[in-house]
């Protein structure tokens, strides 16, 4: 796999200093858990699940979520996991490149049984999403998917929602963070990315968040996915550090707006693409937009969507710009060793030992999604990736 793999070899030369590298399942887990970039959901009862996975594919999607869970009716649950089946094994019978295919079950006893029926054709498979996942259940859940890594003979990955109420409680946020850690981590190759549910972790508080404002805005839901961030994101101690997604964005174009639209419109004048941004405010990607750029702020890496519009919005914003890639560049040519200097852009101060850890992790970001040229901005990059 490999990000931007549709745009022609001009198109990418006049876009990137250097191009996003190419990646695998195998990949470590702290790769492919920036690598994921917008993590598409589609619910299993999709008749022609496989065929939209492959256009979506070819569109530029990486990850693909197969939710038996909240996106499925509780009666339906028994024929979309066969659906699931179905489209997977037409999955794997083609020779074309596949995004990494996750599924999100919604029971421990479905990982077995889905890797059973699908047999030689476990091969589209590349792990599991569990819901709702707690101290109660990790092991369980941790455990069945490593035992069928083993059945099938290659590793799976498994990455877990953290969105339960004992989450969003206050009296109880501490401990219930700290004692799925405990577990998470004796698990750590087999977690590219923690996830949060922030529609569940509203539903504690009866919120839903509009369109016009980020999830940022709402309080109660911000001081969790920091929480998250603070536990799992941190660096510098014995603990390994992980990758946290951003939460899902769940709005797509219909609506009459409340607010002004969140893009500026110098960039795109800059850029001589006004109807570009007019494309955006349509389809109610500024929104989306405006959010990415804080979950980033705050510490999180890609994103849970549930349209294809909004993969080049996350993906255009994943790129490394030439700037962040010369500070990174020059941070870690110190080898840590202490000091400060101005940046070569001439703008900041980069300090060796703070910034170490961010120019590590933008030196993966860069290997995912590549660096743009200097003056190629987040506005040429989306319209590559809507009209590419």
């Amino acid at each position: 796999m490999r990000h931007f793999d549709f745009l022609a070899d001009a198109e990418c030369d006049r876009l990137f200093l250097r191009a996003p590298q190419e990646f695998g399942v195998d990949a470590a887990p702290d790769l492919l858990g920036t690598a994921m970039g917008a993590a598409l959901y589609c619910p299993a009862t999709r008749p022609q699940l496989a065929q939209d996975v492959r256009r979506c594919a070819s569109a530029g999607v990486v990850s693909v979520v197969i939710c038996l869970e909240d996106a499925v009716a509780d009666d339906d649950v028994p024929a979309a996991q066969d659906n699931a089946v179905r489209q997977l094994r037409e999955l794997a019978a083609g020779d074309d490149a596949l995004p990494m295919v996750f599924v999100r079950v919604r029971a421990v006893d479905q990982i077995a049984s889905l890797v059973a029926d699908l047999g030689d054709d476990a091969r589209a498979l590349t792990g599991f999403v569990v819901p709702k996942f707690t101290e109660d259940n990790a092991s369980a859940y941790l455990d069945a998917v490593v035992q069928a890594g083993e059945r099938i003979g290659r590793r799976l990955l498994v990455m877990p929602v953290l969105e339960s109420a004992q989450l969003g409680h206050l009296e109880s946020r501490v401990d219930a963070l700290l004692g799925v850690r405990r577990l998470i981590d004796k698990y750590r190759e087999l977690v590219p990315a923690i996830r949060v549910g922030a529609t569940d972790l509203s539903a504690a508080w009866a919120l839903r968040r509009a369109r016009d404002l980020t999830v940022w805005d709402v309080r109660v839901v911000a001081d969790v996915l920091s929480a998250v961030v603070n536990v799992f994101g941190r660096v510098g101690d014995a603990a390994p550090d992980y990758v946290v997604a951003g939460p899902v964005w769940e709005y797509y174009p219909a609506t009459e707006r409340l607010f002004k639209p969140q893009l500026r419109e110098s960039p795109f004048a800059a850029h001589d693409d006004r109807a570009l941004r007019a494309e955006l405010i349509a389809a109610d990607l500024d929104g989306l937009i405006r959010e990415v750029v804080l979950d980033r702020a705050n510490g999180l890496i890609g994103k849970t969507v549930i349209h294809p519009t909004h993969v080049a919005a996350v993906h255009a914003l994943s790129v490394v710009t030439a700037e962040e890639d010369a500070d990174a560049r020059d941070v870690l040519a110190t080898d840590g060793c202490g000091g400060a200097a101005a940046s070569s852009f001439g703008n900041k101060m980069n300090e060796s030992k703070p910034h170490t850890a961010w120019a590590r992790r933008t030196m993966l970001r860069a290997h995912a999604f590549g660096v743009a040229r200097d003056g190629v901005s987040f506005v040429d990059l989306l319209g590559a990736g809507l009209h590419g």
